[in-house]
């Protein structure tokens, strides 16, 4: 079998592609204590003065975690997928708070995982095949990774409409909101990819070279409502905002919304608010540690990867059933911190 992760040097970078193309590069806990084993040696290797990941072949970036692993762990101990969010995080703390600049290609889908090693890094190109998203209400989980640090500083409440929604947006949108620095051309990313690799010191003037249009941003269109309708003090504003707007765009945020998890609805909410007042990437981590383990024994992540990755029936049977079920108590047991033994820890 191929390596999940190839891992090597050329020359003064140190380069992480990810090779499970099957599986749209979506991470395990093997990948990330890889990738953890490689950034910990080079940061220390003066010869080594940028890192940077890519994918291999044209299918995307990053899809995310393996989810089916997940659930298989959680059908026995869960255990292992306590170790996988773990390890994970500690690597997305590592990316975040790392010496030497990172180069992150972030080329066709990014989700989940993928933006967790991706959003931290100081370098981070989209291509016309870009397409972000941060979906995890929609199977009973949270947009987690970290993403909620950029999410919650994005202009115009941006980032709570990605993450109640789930909407996947274009390079020129990413480009906008902050989440990809730069557009290359896929068409040009190996010459790209080989000028950074002749002069990974020169980086930001090859940039600059290689720098494309992404064309218009599909976000402007409804920047405006988004602004109104997504900073609402309270989920239960936000909702009563859009079911009051008369425009057929609000009716479908509405819907898409109600068609998620309640619970996780909920919490995202709450999340998006308490990453807004955190300077410290590492405490936001340790929070969505506490947020994961207790969302992944609920019964909304089952439900939710039953209907939309395992049997695709899209049809998932949430509990409780809808925003007015769910009270402050739930949402405050997720929340709640973990006896100290369990608590999330950054790398040494």
């Amino acid at each position: 079998m191929d390596p999940e992760v190839l891992i090597r040097t050329e020359g003064q970078v140190g380069r992480i592609t990810l090779n499970r193309p099957q599986a749209l590069h979506a991470l395990t806990t093997a990948m990330c204590l890889e990738m953890i084993e490689a950034l910990s040696a080079w940061r220390a290797d003066p010869a080594i003065v940028l890192v940077m990941i890519d994918h291999a072949g044209e299918r995307g970036f990053c899809a995310g975690g393996d989810i089916r692993a997940l659930v298989d762990s959680l059908a026995e101990s869960g255990k292992a997928a306590e170790a996988f969010f773990f390890t994970e995080y500690q690597l997305d703390h590592l990316i975040f708070s790392y010496p030497k600049p990172v180069l992150a290609i972030m080329d066709g889908v990014v989700m989940g995982g993928g933006a967790g090693i991706s959003l931290p890094a100081a370098f981070r190109v989209a291509t016309e095949r870009t397409r972000f998203a941060m979906p995890e209400t929609g199977i009973g989980l949270f947009p987690d990774v970290g993403a909620c640090w950029r999410l919650s500083r994005m202009p115009d409440h941006a980032g709570a409409w990605l993450a109640l929604t789930g909407a996947r947006i274009g390079p020129a949108d990413c480009e906008l909101l902050g989440v990809v620095t730069d557009f290359v051309e896929a068409a040009k990313l190996e010459a790209f990819k080989a000028a950074v690799l002749a002069e990974p010191v020169k980086v930001e003037t090859i940039l600059t070279e290689f720098e494309g249009e992404a064309g218009r941003p599909a976000f402007a269109a409804h920047q405006d409502a988004i602004r109104r309708l997504f900073g609402a003090p309270s989920l239960e504003a936000l909702v009563a905002g859009l079911a009051a707007d008369r425009s057929d765009w609000a009716r479908e945020q509405l819907e898409i919304i109600r068609s998620k998890s309640p619970l996780s609805t909920a919490v995202a909410f709450r999340q998006l608010q308490a990453a807004a007042g955190i300077d410290d990437f590492a405490q936001l981590m340790e929070m969505e540690y506490r947020i994961a383990l207790r969302l992944i024994r609920r019964p909304d992540f089952s439900e939710g990867v039953r209907a939309v990755i395992l049997d695709k029936d899209q049809q998932p049977r949430w509990s409780p059933s809808s925003l007015a079920e769910v009270t402050v108590a739930m949402i405050d047991e997720v929340f709640a911190p973990l006896p100290p033994e369990k608590a999330w820890t950054p790398l040494p």
